[in-house]
Parts: C-alpha cells; structure tokens; sequence
C-alpha cells in the first residue's frame, strides 16, 4: 500500500487553535483537520507546511518542532501525519482553498468531526485515551 507523507501545522493564537474544513469535492468532504498537506519529492516538511499553508488559508508561517506524528491506513493508502508547532508571520487566514476556517479552543475540538488522521494526531496531542 502506498504511503503518503503529509504535515499539518498547529497554529495557536490567544489560547485558539486554527482548523480549516476541507472542500465539499475533497477526499473527506467537509471534515476538519490542521491546515497543511501533502510533502512532494524533494522537498522538506518545513517547505511543504510553508507552501500548504499559504495555498490553502493564504499566511504565513514559521515552522517550528515536530509535535505529533501517526500513521493512518485508509482504503486506498496510508497517510503519515507529521504536525508541527507553527507560528503565524503575516497575514490574516482567508478560506481560499479551503470550504472555511475557524478559530477554536482545544476544549471545542470534539464539537468538528476530523479527518481520521488528525483525530488521532488530536488524541495523542491532547494526551487523551
């Protein structure tokens, strides 16, 4: 099975965490995950989460440490999940290539149905069972 390699960017501001909702088209329509994507060949996880970002919600960011990593199999492929501490750097976030966005506490997590991956990403951040 083919595994794809995919970083997602935890940004927080004022105790929020920024989440976007993938599009009613996408894999997945319409849950919700950290925004980031898919890394292409030669490239680094930090490039990738710069780039992602910036397509998918339009800002800018500093990408700091690796703070999760899973591994989820889905039907067709397996999605290695690497999430990083990241820090806005300009820019206000924008649904551009995205359904849309929010602004959420880590307590309002559970209200958003997430992507497989990023649940079990939350679950091992969160430090919850």
């Amino acid at each position: 099975m083919r595994t794809v390699r995919v970083v997602a960017a935890v940004i927080e501001n004022n105790g929020r965490y920024l989440i976007t909702q993938r599009r009613p088209t996408a894999v997945l329509p319409l849950l919700w995950e950290f925004p980031g994507g898919r890394v292409e060949e030669g490239e680094t996880d930090a490039l990738a989460l710069k780039r992602e970002v910036m397509h998918r919600v339009g800002v800018g960011i500093d990408v700091g440490q690796l703070i999760s990593f899973v591994s989820h199999p889905y039907e067709r492929y397996v999605v290695d999940l690497y999430l990083y501490e990241c820090r806005l750097t300009g820019g206000d976030p924008i649904a551009q290539n995205v359904h849309s966005y929010l602004w959420v506490t880590s307590a309002e997590f559970d209200r958003y149905p997430f992507t497989p991956a990023d649940e079990a990403s939350m679950t091992k951040l969160l430090g919850l069972p």
